[in-house]
């Protein structure tokens, strides 16, 4: 599928907000969704969250692997909004997009500051594998291959809501960073049962103040959450 990120607010908004906690998390009625959306792969999604908290990373990534083709296919998870907004507020000459799948991002921030960019993810596509700026290394947000304070700017964007260990996950976050964290989460309410692989929620602002310890500063744009914080 390929659906544009501006389309998908939009639906999970009506999702969030129109729709009946009780036909969300009734198996039932939303089984013939998931039927519709992913075909024979459908139970694979409706148990993710109930499956996800007993895999080690690697069994995570392998199952993130062999749903990659059935989800939304897309060459970035960010609304316009968002993007203009990392893009205007690069700080440094030195920047990591962790978890940075096809590398889109990198490449814009690239494109526009002429400045040196690293692209992480657990998958790097063979495509991107011989760049050398934006540079794409192959780890994970847990374990994150840099010494203290190595890049200037540091961006996660739709990353953390995927993330079981989502705390050290952070911790990693602000280890490698001298300068800027930026951070985008979607909008969206916890429910059993979603078309994404979400296992963290982020209804409210204070959900993500909370998450970060309030240290840093967040607004709505688009349906999704912008949080930056300076060191």
């Amino acid at each position: 599928m390929k659906l544009s990120r501006n389309f998908t607010n939009i639906f999970n908004w009506i999702l969030d907000n129109l729709i009946p906690p009780f036909f969300r998390d009734s198996r039932i009625i939303t089984t013939p969704f998931f039927l519709l959306l992913f075909g024979k792969k459908y139970h694979r999604f409706m148990d993710f969250k109930e499956n996800v908290l007993n895999l080690n990373s690697e069994e995570i990534i392998e199952y993130y692997k062999e749903l990659s083709t059935y989800h939304i296919n897309r060459k970035t998870d960010l609304n316009k909004k968002s993007i203009d907004f990392i893009l205007n507020n690069i700080e440094g000459e030195s920047v990591l997009d962790i978890s940075c799948g096809s590398g889109f991002l990198a490449k814009e921030i690239v494109q526009k500051h002429n400045i040196n960019v690293v692209g992480v993810d657990f998958i790097i596509s063979e495509a991107i594998k011989t760049s050398e700026n934006p540079k794409f290394i192959e780890s994970s947000i847990e374990k994150i291959p840099f010494p203290d304070n190595h890049f200037d700017t540091v961006i996660s964007t739709h990353t953390l809501e995927h993330v079981v260990d989502i705390h050290l996950a952070i911790r990693e976050l602000r280890r490698v960073c001298r300068k800027k964290i930026i951070i985008v989460l979607p909008r969206q309410r916890n429910y059993k049962f979603t078309f994404d692989l979400h296992i963290h929620f982020f209804p409210y602002k204070y959900s993500v103040l909370s998450m970060m310890n309030n240290k840093g500063t967040c607004f709505n744009l688009q349906n999704d959450w912008i949080y930056f914080e300076n060191k």
